[in-house]
């Protein structure tokens, strides 16, 4: 395993090579302190903007980068707000189109309001926007996903610059698990709804997203989703409480020069259609889980195994948009950004909700909360039972589990265990690996 996520330090994010030459032009717009939290933010951006387009995980099943969704947690005045001035110059052709698609509609309120009670009314016009404003309510989100289905399955990006605003988007806050879970897994609306105009449709939910936040509002907010599959589909990346250096951050320039570059790249994204397997990106994604899997038997922790499984899909699913950025090729240096992107998302999660996944509170410190442990590395190279036993307990975690947890070890061939010492003993793969 490439990165320790037991650290208080998020893990570092690896040069970034051949392949990744999008991401490293748009960090030319950021200040330094934000290269790392902003990275994951740009594939919901990036995702938004192909159609047409499916790849197969490597369940078998297809999917579509569409779905994708990232909040980004940082303490208020840490600079978050260069997520947003970086979104909208991503979406520069979306805030285009929809200029072009707003004027159509005042134009036709325009002549409704014009016409007598007695008089026919012009039909609304067949409208719909790439980017809508953060304040959309419900009813606009389903009738504008109903739109861009009519134009070919394309898919609506939202930047939400604080995450209560998911409410509003949401129908309430008790409906935000169910509309994100269906963003997510590319399902249909799940009801429909009748207006004044008669019955709506039930379209398949295309849509990306991106959250800012700081700690104590993501907490809150995410509360009650933590354990129903929500909590697991958001990508979280999280910036730790900076230095108190005094010096302003510097951004970009954002000039005409940056753009031209930018579209080239966008062109791609809307050039990539039909259905692709990207063989490499697969075969590290299923080396990834079996490091998971690993990570979850060495920390005996089955929440992070869980919340693994779509961290891998996530970061399987940014690996599917760099492919198109780059000209439909895979290079080494992609594939250890998304190695990077699925063990940031967990280590951000566990820095930001671990107290609350343990023990459902809601407070929080400005100690980062340290993430999975592998308790092994705690061991010397020979232990025995009571002293794994004990460990356990320190760790906050119960006695009763001590025996299973050797046995997985010895399964996993992590350990060998000696009749004639009593002793397990780390096995020489172990040590090498570690």
């Amino acid at each position: 395993m490439r990165y320790d996520i037991s650290k208080s330090t998020a893990p570092m994010m690896p040069t970034l090579g051949k392949g990744t030459e999008c991401i490293k032009l748009l960090l030319t717009q950021a200040s330094k302190d934000m290269y790392e939290p902003l990275v994951p933010m740009f594939f919901p951006i990036f995702g938004a903007h192909m159609s047409g387009a499916e790849f197969q995980y490597p369940d078998l099943s297809w999917k579509e980068p569409t779905g994708l969704m990232a909040n980004l947690v940082a303490h208020s005045g840490d600079n978050k707000g260069q997520l947003t001035t970086l979104a909208k110059a991503i979406c520069r052709d979306f805030r285009q189109h929809d200029e072009a698609e707003e004027k159509k509609l005042l134009e036709w309120q325009k002549q409704k309001n014009t016409k007598g009670a007695n008089k026919d009314k012009p039909d609304r016009p067949d409208v719909a926007f790439r980017f809508p404003p953060s304040n959309t309510t419900n009813a606009a989100f389903i009738q504008n996903a109903m739109a861009l289905e009519a134009k070919g399955g394309l898919t609506q990006y939202f930047n939400l610059p604080e995450v209560e605003m998911a409410d509003r988007l949401c129908g309430g806050h008790k409906q935000v698990s169910v509309l994100l879970r269906n963003v997510y897994d590319r399902d249909r609306a799940g009801a429909l709804r009748a207006t004044a105009d008669g019955v709506t449709g039930n379209p398949t939910i295309r849509a990306c997203f991106t959250i800012s936040s700081n700690p104590e509002s993501t907490r809150k907010f995410y509360k009650y989703e933590l354990t129903n599959g929500t909590f697991g589909r958001m990508v979280f990346s999280y910036k730790a409480r900076g230095n108190r250096s005094g010096k302003i951050p510097r951004q970009g320039k954002y000039d005409d020069e940056f753009y031209r570059k930018l579209d080239e790249y966008l062109v791609r994204l809307e050039l990539c259609k039909g259905r692709y397997i990207i063989k490499p990106l697969n075969k590290l994604i299923d080396k990834l889980a079996q490091d998971m899997a690993t990570l979850a038997d060495l920390a005996d922790d089955d929440l992070l195994f869980e919340m693994s499984h779509r961290s891998l899909v996530s970061g399987w699913k940014a690996g599917c948009v760099l492919w198109a950025l780059n000209n439909q090729t895979w290079t080494k240096a992609m594939g250890e950004l998304v190695e990077w992107l699925v063990y940031h998302d967990i280590w951000s999660k566990m820095a930001v909700f671990a107290d609350m996944l343990k023990e459902g509170d809601i407070s929080i410190s400005d100690v980062v909360k340290t993430g999975p442990k592998n308790m092994l590395d705690d061991l010397t190279d020979s232990f025995n039972e009571a002293q794994l036993e004990a460990l356990r307990e320190r760790v906050g975690k119960s006695k009763e589990g001590t025996k299973r947890q050797l046995r997985v070890w010895v399964h996993r061939g992590f350990i060998e265990y000696s009749n004639q010492t009593g002793l397990y003993t780390k096995t020489e793969a172990y040590l090498k690996s570690s």
